[in-house]
Order: structure tokens, then sequence, then C-alpha cells
């Protein structure tokens, strides 16, 4: 029923652009709108599959001439094209290149928001494509860092906090093999800490679970002589992030936090100030959360990250087992 409603709106779309008695670029905005609204909430792949085509079919309408609505379609084009999923990276090479076609038209014609938006876009791509070989981590890396001379934390708080996340997370997917890789990941907790100054938990509770949870991921596994200490520091920023991740708004993205926590646990000792009453019940504290989230994992069918929670689930009853 979804892809025959899909079907018929892409032929009505289509037969608009067709329209002679409506101006090229009127037909191009039109067909945009309408790309647009697929891609808001897709229900599947083809709907993000049929805005691309739309953007493809505004684009051979658009005249030459408008070169700035032509750059605004080829950014929201990319968009399109980012959120398709697959196994390879054909569609990202493809949003990778409407970036790079728009931001210098945009940047010239357009306004410093749609340019830092196309930015912060770019780089998303780019992390990803550098996590498959296809880019460099550092040119992702600069187009946060351009996209932040506008997403300030001053006029565009949520904005500048989600680039906070990527840069942390883009210094965190370095490699930690040089003399610098301390200072990758302090400056990735520091980064965290610094979104999380402009964003709060009644204001932006999405981009807030998002850097506690992710500051929590850091201080576990940042170099440091101050383990039990950062180990600490994550819990308190997991319990952060789980006042908006709940289990019942929020399933998947809740299993996620405590499946970190739950790992987190397993390397705390129970009482920091006495070692030697060993962590036994953090351990089984840690084993809850696992088998919770695992749970979780398989309800909603994600088997791929119920798998992955079978080995630290193995180690956990290990590690029980052999402290009595």
């Amino acid at each position: 029923m979804i892809a025959a409603r899909l079907e018929a709106e892409l032929r009505a779309a289509l037969a608009a652009a067709d329209d002679a008695a409506i101006a090229p670029a009127e037909r191009a905005e039109m067909l945009m709108e309408i790309a647009i609204g697929l891609q808001h909430a897709p229900k599947t792949p083809d709907h993000l599959s049929g805005a691309v085509a739309l953007y493809d079919r505004a684009l051979s309408v658009c005249p030459a001439e408008d070169r700035l609505l032509r750059a605004r379609l080829s950014a929201r084009r990319g968009t399109a094209l980012q959120a398709i999923p697959e196994d390879g990276t054909q569609s990202l090479e493809a949003a990778r290149l409407a970036y790079e076609e728009a931001v210098p038209v945009l940047a010239a014609l357009g306004t410093p928001e749609e340019v830092a938006e196309a930015e912060m876009n770019l780089g998303l791509v780019l992390q990803y494509l550098a996590g498959a070989g296809r880019a460099r981590i550092v040119d992702a890396i600069a187009a946060y860092q351009r996209a932040l001379r506008t997403f300030n934390r001053a006029r565009f708080p949520a904005e500048f906090a989600i680039l906070q996340n990527n840069l942390a997370t883009a210094f965190l997917s370095m490699p930690l093999v040089d003399e610098r890789a301390k200072m990758r990941e302090a400056l990735a907790v520091q980064a965290f800490e610094e979104g999380l100054k402009v964003v709060t938990l009644v204001d932006h509770p999405s981009e807030y679970a998002m850097l506690q949870n992710n500051l929590g991921n850091a201080l576990q596994y940042v170099s440091s002589s101050h383990v039990i200490e950062n180990n600490l520091r994550a819990l308190d920023a997991y319990d952060e992030a789980l006042k908006v991740r709940t289990r019942e708004t929020a399933p998947l993205e809740y299993a996620n936090t405590i499946a970190n926590k739950a790992n987190c646990l397993m390397n705390l000792p129970d009482d920091p100030a006495d070692l030697a009453l060993g962590n036994g019940a953090n351990l089984t504290r840690a084993k809850l959360y696992l088998e919770e989230a695992n749970a979780i994992f398989a309800e909603h069918g994600d088997w791929a990250k119920a798998e992955i929670l079978t080995a630290p689930l193995a180690e956990l009853d290990r590690a029980m087992a052999s402290a009595g």
C-alpha cells in the first residue's frame, strides 16, 4: 500500500514538472518541496530513493543560470543520498559530490546558515567514508570547523552541540598509535563538554542525551592514570543520558546506553576506597543491564547488536564465577 501511494505521488509530481504553463524555476522548487516531504520521516528506503529521483528531475528542469537554486537542490539531494541505507558507499560518494558542488555556490550567493548546514553534512559524509577508507578524517574535521564559524554557541546551541559531538567522535576515530593520541582523546572529551555547556536537559533533551552518552564512552576509553575517576564520571554521564533515554520513549537508545553503562560497571570496584572488596556487586548490576539491553535489541529485531552482547555476557559469567 505504501509503495503504491509513493508511486502515485511520484507520478503526480513528475507530471507537474512537465507542465509547460509553469516556469521552469517554479517547477524545480515544487519538485524540491515534494522531495523534502518524502524525506520527512520516510517509511521505507524507497521514499528516500524517490526523493533523489525528484531532485534529479528538478535539476533537469532548473535553468542553468539559476545557480543558487541549483546549489540548493544539490545540497538537498545530498541529504537524501546520505540517508539511504546501503552496504557499500555509492550513495555516500554521490552525496559528497553533491555537497562539494553546492558549497562554493552557496558561499557566494546563499546564506551563511545554508553554507554551514552543507558543511556539517559534508563532514558527516566524509567521516563515514573515512571509516570505509574512502576519505580522510581530517577533511571531515575541517568541514565541521568551518560550519562552527556560523553555528556558534550563542545563536545556534543545538547545531553547535551536534558539531562538537561530531568533532569528538572524529577525533576518537583517528588511529591511536602516535604520540598525539592522548591529545586527541583529550580534545574529544573537551568537545563533548563544550557541547554540554550550551544544551540543557529541558531545552535540548535529544542533544543532551547524545552528548552525555558519548562523553561516558570517551571517558571509559581515554588513556589515563585516573581510570577509576574517569569511570565514575562516565557512570554519571550515562545516568544523565538515561533521564531522556527511557525504555518507554526511546527503547533502542536506552538499550545502547545501559549496555555502555554495563561495560563501565564491569571495570569498577564496588568501593573505590577499598579495592579488596572486589566488584561482585557491580558485575551483578552489569549483567542485569546487558541482559535487558540484549532483550530489547532482540525485541526490536536488531539482531546484530543483540549478537554483539553475547561476548560481554559470556565474559561476565566467567568473571562472576571467578569472583565466587
